[in-house]
């Protein structure tokens, strides 16, 4: 969750945007006791932190290409 939180910092909607989609996706999960169900909502955790991190790269790579490309 703590890494999560991190990378909601950024997030182009707001960090309290992130924040509370974030807490509530944990409170609608929280009943869950099944060990399988358990690894799929760590798998999707897992997923999401790749997606984040890939959207963050894509705004590092998209500043670096206008700031050097684009000033002609």
């Amino acid at each position: 969750m703590f890494q999560l939180l991190y990378l909601g910092r950024d997030y182009p909607q707001g960090y309290d945007y992130f924040q509370t989609r974030l807490k509530r996706a944990f409170s609608k999960n929280k009943q869950v006791s099944d060990p399988e169900k358990i690894e799929v909502l760590i798998a999707h955790g897992s997923y999401v932190v790749k997606e984040l991190e890939a959207l963050y790269m894509l705004r590092k790579y998209r500043t670096l290409k206008r700031r050097y490309y684009n000033d002609n």
